[in-house]
């Protein structure tokens, strides 16, 4: 029985998924199973995008058929198949596609019409029609636009992205295991709690060695506005976008998301992973927090491949075995070698009864990878631990906390008012709408709260040069919006980066909510609005602060409001991570990146049009 997914304005999902999959690719365990998407688009032409496995190829043709066949039983044409990844899990369904659907053209690179003749015997010269980088098929009210993404990760690679609906079908980039249980947009989950580690393990296994070459295709995604984004594995993203793409900037860039230790170790009799409880104790001790420790007998080499990416700091304790590395360490070493990791600091422990000797091999794998710092005088063990050992273990415990990032707070000056300190107060962030005659405006403030309950009154408070602010002077009357953690950026640029003064923020906006009290509030984004009417305003130099009864209030929604410090965490655009290695100074409102040695004291930000005081110093 057919089982498709509408996720957008005439757009199916129309995949499936495998949950008796134990091994991805034959290697990596997938004790959660794996989801194979493919997408449709109904439009004046039909366009499908990629294929899937085998495994569940009977509900994707199902799906597929009962998608072009109308009430009556009659079946439209399929226009054109899009395959941006050639890889068999997405396009082994391709030939059976081709003799149920013979008048389907497909969409493809030079490379990978190379790769569809090596895997398939039909004709695809008279099929085939060849695309470029920046090349776009209009096939209606729908444009897609196709992006090569050489090696992320096979060389045949592109991504396609639909221009009037902004959706980028990503091909393997943000996939990740885990079958889909009904739950198909990533906002529907647990996404941190159920889904990141399998994220992060499919990236690093599946993509991990071509740094360069997803940086390249984050530079490209950078460019383009993404209100959805399809990948071939996994959920759907259609909300905080922006989070999961920073995650893959940082697996990217080799940078580790958490500054604590990954420890694996090898250890036959448990003598080693006695070194190993030593050492962890006395880290924990000296304050590291959220270490993991994993026995590489019996973890799988893609957990140890994936953590190692995620921590800052890896120890490697291992005995010596058949006069070299322990068998299954090796094999964790090699591996995570394999993949490029780069940039970490490593120690070693290596244990032996006699002749010890894995130290010093580990550590011959460890120099041939780039960026990473090894600390010296590893700690050797013969046979088991002993008091002078254990107080090598603590000194070698010392020497990696050493190399930690410390979180330094300058010395309080009495005389000084710290600016940082305000950003730890506690912010919403909210739309503050008003009206004269026929002009509606609104801007973000990020300063209302309750004043009293009985009367329902609030204090708000509005930079004095804000249009909005001269509206509510005049009328008196004001509406907030409390905005949610759901909010795309393009909201808080829309009304937050320019003045109503030169544009109309609700020009095109053909259906307006408006309260009782004739203003506009925001039915979407947000989770209640208030009217309010001002009883009394004060001048408080930048800002004008006013105080109002509340006439209406209503929920509109139970999705999290959102905080200041939610925006600057999972909503601010960042910079290039590889820009971190640059002397400038960057806008804690909206990400803008001034690249100097020094700020002028009068600089306005470009974008947000805030001041010196909403920039920090990056790179110094």
């Amino acid at each position: 029985m057919h089982n498709e997914r509408l996720i957008h304005d005439g757009i199916y999902w129309i995949g499936g998924n495998d949950r008796r999959l134990s091994l991805f690719e034959g290697v990596y365990p997938s004790q959660r199973g794996v989801s194979y998407n493919s997408y449709l688009v109904m439009d004046e032409k039909t366009v499908l995008l990629d294929t899937v496995d085998k495994a569940v190829s009977a509900v994707f043709f199902e799906n597929l058929d009962f998608l072009l066949r109308d009430a009556g039983g009659k079946r439209r044409k399929l226009d054109y198949v899009v395959v941006n990844h050639m890889e068999p899990d997405h396009a082994a369904a391709l030939g059976e596609l081709i003799l149920r659907y013979p008048e389907a053209k497909i969409v493809a690179n030079e490379k990978t019409f190379a790769m569809i003749k090596q895997f398939f015997s039909f004709d695809v010269d008279s099929r085939a029609y060849c695309v470029k980088e920046g090349d776009t098929l209009c096939t209606g009210k729908r444009t897609f636009a196709f992006v090569m993404a050489p090696m992320v990760h096979w060389p045949e690679v592109m991504v396609t992205y639909e221009v009037s609906l902004k959706i980028l079908f990503s091909a393997d980039a943000f996939g990740t295991f885990g079958a889909i249980n009904g739950n198909l947009f990533a906002d529907e989950v647990n996404f941190d709690r159920d889904w990141l580690d399998d994220s992060r393990r499919y990236y690093t296994n599946i993509v991990g060695k071509y740094g360069d070459q997803v940086q390249s295709l984050l530079t490209k995604a950078a460019g383009l506005e993404i209100d959805l984004l399809c990948p071939l594995h996994g959920p759907i993203w259609r909300k905080n976008i922006g989070y999961f793409i920073e995650k893959y900037q940082r697996w990217a860039t080799y940078t580790p998301e958490d500054n604590t230790v990954m420890v694996a170790y090898a250890s036959v009799y448990g003598n080693t992973e006695n070194a190993v409880n030593i050492l962890t104790s006395a880290l924990a001790e000296a304050g590291v927090r959220n270490m993991v420790v994993y026995d590489v007998s019996v973890t799988d080499a893609s957990i140890i491949v994936s953590e190692a990416f995620r921590c800052s700091h890896l120890v490697f304790a291992a005995t010596t075995y058949n006069a070299g590395i322990f068998i299954r360490m090796e094999e964790a070493l090699l591996d995570i070698r394999h993949h490029n990791l780069q940039n970490r600091t490593v120690a070693f422990i290596e244990n032996g009864s006699w002749a010890p000797n894995a130290g010093h091999l580990m550590r011959e794998i460890c120099e041939s990878m780039t960026g990473w710092n090894i600390l010296d005088n590893p700690v050797t063990l013969l046979s088991s631990v002993k008091q002078e050992q254990a107080e090598g273990i603590k000194a070698l415990a010392a020497k990696i906390v050493d190399t930690m990032p410390k979180n330094v707070i300058a010395p309080h000056d009495p005389k000084v008012l710290n600016p940082v300190s305000f950003f730890k107060m506690s912010y919403g962030l909210f739309l503050l709408t008003a009206r004269d005659g026929d002009k509606d405006n609104g801007c973000i403030i990020n300063s209302a709260v309750l004043l009293t309950d009985t009367p329902k009154r609030i204090n708000v408070a509005v930079i004095k040069a804000n249009y909005t602010n001269d509206l509510i002077l005049k009328t008196g009357v004001f509406n907030v919006s409390v905005l949610t953690t759901d909010t795309p950026l393009k909201v808080f640029q829309h009304f937050g980066f320019q003045s109503g003064r030169n544009v109309d923020k609700f020009a095109g906006c053909t259906n307006r909510q408006r309260s009782e009290n004739g203003l506009v509030y925001a039915p979407r984004y947000s989770n209640a609005f208030y009217s309010c009417k001002v009883i009394s305003s004060s001048d408080w130099g930048t800002h004008t602060l006013y105080t109002a009864d509340v006439t209406e209030a209503a929920l509109l929604s139970n999705t999290p409001s959102v905080t200041y410090q939610y925006y600057s965490d999972n909503i601010k655009p960042k910079p290039p991570l590889a820009m971190a290695k640059k002397k400038g100074y960057i806008c804690k409102v909206c990400g803008y990146f001034h690249e100097g040695e020094e700020l002028p004291d009068d600089f306005i930000c470009p974008l947000c049009n805030h001041g010196v005081d909403s920039f920090e110093k990056v790179g110094f």
